[in-house]
């Protein structure tokens, strides 16, 4: 009886979890004469009219240029990590700098890089989006204790074999922490995908909007157009959810390996 109790305890807390998206996903298709006749369930219907609207408005546009940018500042976080975390296991004695850069709050930094890339004169450009992201002290923390956790007594054989720094990065270190790799992508990803002020500070051009910053400027474009809404929020949500359910047991094993270490 206790189990039974605990398991509807757990769909109840699921399913209250789950309404707002289910919702979401079924305001993106619903006819836009639905919504404005406040008749939401007696007049169920499938429309794909609020999906042809985004495209008007340069959604899809938005989205890939988002990808293509989130992407990159992912690949360049994991190989920045991976040197730097390197060097840490090596000896170089800056983790307490990166912990303390880890408790920085993200907003601090807005002015200092504002004034800094003015001056490099690299506002309202891709650059601006990417290069000061180039780097993750979360990403190395976590890179750093996979690394950690690879017997020394391993790469001491490989440097009597002759091994090189390269060798043992890339030859031993790198596929043993590669599953590392993978769930620290997937949170960088989500970090730089999720981005609302600073793209907002950095950014006036709409070319290199992100789509968190389209979305803004679509809310204030449309208040009310609850279908064209939803749609926007469900299809921005969607590259996120399908990473987390690829990868969400390798995020979860990462995370309980650093607990355990």
């Amino acid at each position: 009886m206790g189990r039974a109790l605990g398991h509807l305890l757990v769909f109840l807390a699921l399913l209250f979890v789950l309404l707002p998206f289910l919702w979401m996903a079924y305001a993106a298709f619903m006819p836009k004469e639905a919504v404005y006749s406040g008749e939401l369930f007696s007049k169920v219907g499938f429309s794909l009219e609020n999906v042809r609207g985004l495209a008007k408005e340069g959604f899809w546009g938005r989205l890939f240029f988002s990808l293509g940018l989130s992407s990159g500042v992912v690949i360049l976080q994991l190989l920045t990590a991976l040197l730097a975390a390197y060097a840490l296991r090596a000896g170089l004695g800056l983790l307490p700098f990166y912990l303390v850069l880890m408790a920085i709050p993200a907003e601090l930094l807005l002015v200092p890089l504002y004034g800094i890339l003015k001056g490099l004169s690299l506002l309202d450009t891709a650059w601006a989006l990417a290069l000061p992201f180039a780097a993750s002290p979360f990403v190395v923390y976590l890179v750093y204790q996979a690394m950690r956790a690879v017997p020394e007594e391993l790469l001491e054989a490989a440097r009597l074999d002759g091994a090189g720094h390269r060798v043992l990065l890339f030859g031993i270190l790198f596929p043993l922490v590669r599953p590392t790799l993978v769930a620290a992508g997937v949170l960088a990803f989500a970090a730089h995908w999720n981005l609302v002020l600073y793209p907002r500070v950095m950014v006036s051009d709409p070319r290199f909007w992100t789509l968190q910053t389209w979305l803004t400027d679509l809310q204030r474009k449309y208040p009310t157009d609850w279908g064209l809404l939803s749609a926007a929020a469900l299809f921005s949500v969607l590259p996120i959810a399908l990473l987390y359910l690829v990868f969400e047991r390798r995020v979860v094993a990462t995370f309980e390996e650093g607990l355990k270490g």
